[in-house]
């Protein structure tokens, strides 16, 4: 089954999302006196707190290098990384663990392969990206154009917020070469049809290049099932910690690419006339890697697999009609993408009132959520926008938080009127 498809889902009854919540210690907090009502983890997740004492124990008991000292510190270190490589290749559906590399989050890992290609693409070449992807799925590919002579060809967005699948393939050619793409649109919600995307990208001979970052906390993933050849998602949308993150590769294009940056265990040999390198994935993890953050995220994952991610998905599907019905019931309210399949993110104007206003008075009552043209400004001039206040959910939030959402934006109209 496709892994965007959620057909076979549990009933949302089946996750239980109240003690989910009570792992995560910070969802308890109270912000300018009122209860936190959390709704930015499209920018970054809450950790519960498997992840909070996965990173204690190691900073406490385990702290050492990895893969090269010769003493019991750094074997439990070592143990523990790279059960976390395991623990994200399962989380992944990927064929094997050498297909996981770690890097700093999603930009890292899109840099990388952009850099790669930028090596391999030639004058002529095509890169096709779409009209809704992050400032990360853009910036790195304008790069490897630049410095390959390739061009970078966008097929666009409709008033829905959605790639209609006729302009996608209307930009594939036998020129294009790499096919990038969000699987979630972070400022919309909009979830693109990424199977589909890899067939006809196939069809032309060009790799999938997938920006995880917005589905991997929210889908039930199976990278060979989708056909992409390269995933990225950031650890800290995972519930896991900051500065972690993973590129999927398929193992044939991994190792034909060359290494991102040079350093210690990235290397078989060193000579001061030539350096071989070292197999996949460490060729692409130069230099101590973030130990505690990748031990952090395997335990994030664990988490995760334990609620069942088809069942976290059908029940933040339900939470998310709720929320669409709410706010679309709200007048003076305009929610910006309409696409019919979409995750639970809320890109929303008031009327009258400027988005950092909004967020701004939302902050007062306890309310997190964010305003700006969330690092996606070609989505933004699309809805002749410069900004919207956005929020998003995770497994942990509940009908609760987006009552008082509607109940915050009335207050933010109230207020401006008067």
């Amino acid at each position: 089954m496709p892994a965007e498809s959620l057909a076979s889902a549990p009933p949302a009854a089946a996750f239980d999302a109240a003690a989910a919540r009570r792992e995560f210690p910070a969802l308890a907090q109270r912000v300018h006196g009122h209860p936190l009502v959390y709704l930015d983890s499209a920018a970054t997740a809450q950790k519960p707190r498997a992840v909070l004492e996965a990173l204690a124990g190691f900073y406490r008991e385990d702290c050492a290098n990895i893969h090269r000292s010769a003493h019991a510190l750094s074997e439990r270190a070592t143990a523990g990384y790279e059960a976390a490589r395991r623990q994200v290749q399962q989380f992944l559906g990927a064929a094997s663990e050498r297909e996981i590399v770690f890097t700093r989050g999603t930009t890292e890992s899109l840099n990388l392969v952009a850099a790669g290609y930028a090596s391999r693409l030639e004058p002529g070449d095509e890169v096709l990206i779409t009209g809704l992807e992050h400032h990360s799925n853009i910036v790195p590919w304008q790069l490897a154009c630049e410095r390959s002579g390739a061009r970078l060809v966008v097929a666009p967005i409709d008033e829905r917020g959605e790639v209609p699948l006729e302009e996608f393939e209307r930009r594939l050619s036998a020129r294009t070469k790499v096919v990038a793409a969000a699987h979630i649109s972070n400022a919309l919600g909009t979830i693109n049809p990424i199977a589909e995307f890899a067939a006809r990208a196939h069809a032309v001979g060009a790799v999938l290049v997938v920006d995880g970052a917005q589905s991997a906390p929210h889908l039930p993933l199976d990278v060979q099932a989708l056909g992409c050849d390269f995933f990225a998602f950031s650890g800290h949308k995972n519930f896991g910690p900051t500065g972690i993150g993973v590129l999927y590769g398929r193992a044939e294009l991994l190792e034909a690419l060359p290494p991102y940056q040079g350093g210690g265990d990235m290397i078989r040999s060193v000579t001061f006339e030539k350096t071989t390198y070292n197999d996949i994935p460490y060729k692409f993890e130069a230099g101590t890697p973030h130990i505690a953050g990748a031990i952090g995220l395997g335990a994030a994952l664990a988490a995760l697999t334990a609620w069942d991610m088809r069942a976290i998905a059908a029940y933040e599907h339900e939470l998310t009609a709720y929320g669409l019905e709410l706010l679309g019931g709200l007048r003076g309210v305009r929610l910006i993408g309409t696409a019919r399949r979409r995750a639970g993110v809320f890109s929303f104007v008031v009327e009258g009132v400027h988005p950092h206003d909004v967020g701004t008075v939302l902050d007062s009552r306890g309310i997190a959520v964010r305003a700006g043209h969330h690092c996606a400004q070609p989505v933004m001039e699309r809805f002749g926008l410069p900004a919207t206040t956005r929020a998003s959910l995770a497994l942990y939030n509940t009908r609760a938080d987006l009552d008082a959402l509607a109940e915050g934006i009335g207050r933010v109209q109230a207020m401006f009127r008067s």
